[in-house]
């Protein structure tokens, strides 16, 4: 049997640390439009009953973009938040499916702290911008989000792992992605919105996030306005 000595074990420990907290107060910054660049996040599930998404987004975009891209070799918009051209609305979309969402007030050149919830089984999504809550609207209902995924951040996937239009490319900062594999409540996502001791993402967790970076995306420190 190995044994370890204090420092070893301290080491050790310390590394650990590092791994599952290694973006803690960090961003991905996409500086700049493009047709290749993006993060994409991985996961080894591959069956989803419900899905909640959350994280933090900065931008001055006026025009379309893809906030959070979720495809399977069945569908490229298995589960897609999308920012329209039209302002302070949004698209989510399930099983290739969609929903518009209008009506919160979506501002640029701040931080916005965005939540998409949807349920197979009621067929059910809803938006919360900001901590405060959309409408609840129907997209497909009746099956599972099935199949090896591919999450990324930066670019819509119009095809399994592909398809990326610069002109619906992220340009902007992101930080905090969360994903579980149910709904989150009411009061899980207030927590979330104010950062105040909410539970991780079970299928991605910003905290342990493993990741790929294609192009000019930078990890940095995550600009917080001091007052």
């Amino acid at each position: 049997m190995t044994t370890y000595s204090f420092f070893q074990w301290n080491f050790y420990l310390s590394v650990l640390c590092v791994l599952f907290k290694y973006l803690s107060g960090k961003m991905f910054t996409f500086p700049q439009q493009t047709s290749t660049a993006h993060v994409r996040l991985s996961t080894t599930r591959v069956d989803f009953r419900a899905v909640t998404v959350c994280l933090r987004s900065f931008t001055d975009l006026s025009r379309a973009y893809g906030l959070f891209s979720l495809a399977t070799p069945s569908a490229a918009n298995d589960f897609l938040l999308f920012k329209t051209a039209t302002a302070n609305q949004i698209y989510v979309y399930a099983r290739n499916a969609d929903a518009l969402f209008d009506g919160q007030e979506y501002t640029l050149n701040a931080w916005l702290s965005v939540c998409a919830t949807w349920d197979s089984a009621s067929g059910l999504g809803q938006v919360w911008l900001n901590g405060k809550p959309s409408s609840r609207k129907f997209t497909k209902s009746g099956s599972n989000i099935k199949g090896r995924t591919i999450i990324t951040l930066g670019q819509e996937q119009d095809s399994y792992g592909g398809g990326f239009d610069a002109k619906q490319s992220f340009v902007g900062m992101i930080s905090d992605v969360h994903m579980w594999d149910y709904v989150l409540s009411p009061c899980e996502i207030s927590r979330y919105t104010d950062n105040i001791n909410f539970t991780p993402g079970n299928v991605l967790n910003w905290r342990a996030l493993d990741f790929q970076i294609t192009g000019r995306v930078l990890l940095e420190e995550k600009q917080n306005i001091c007052y």
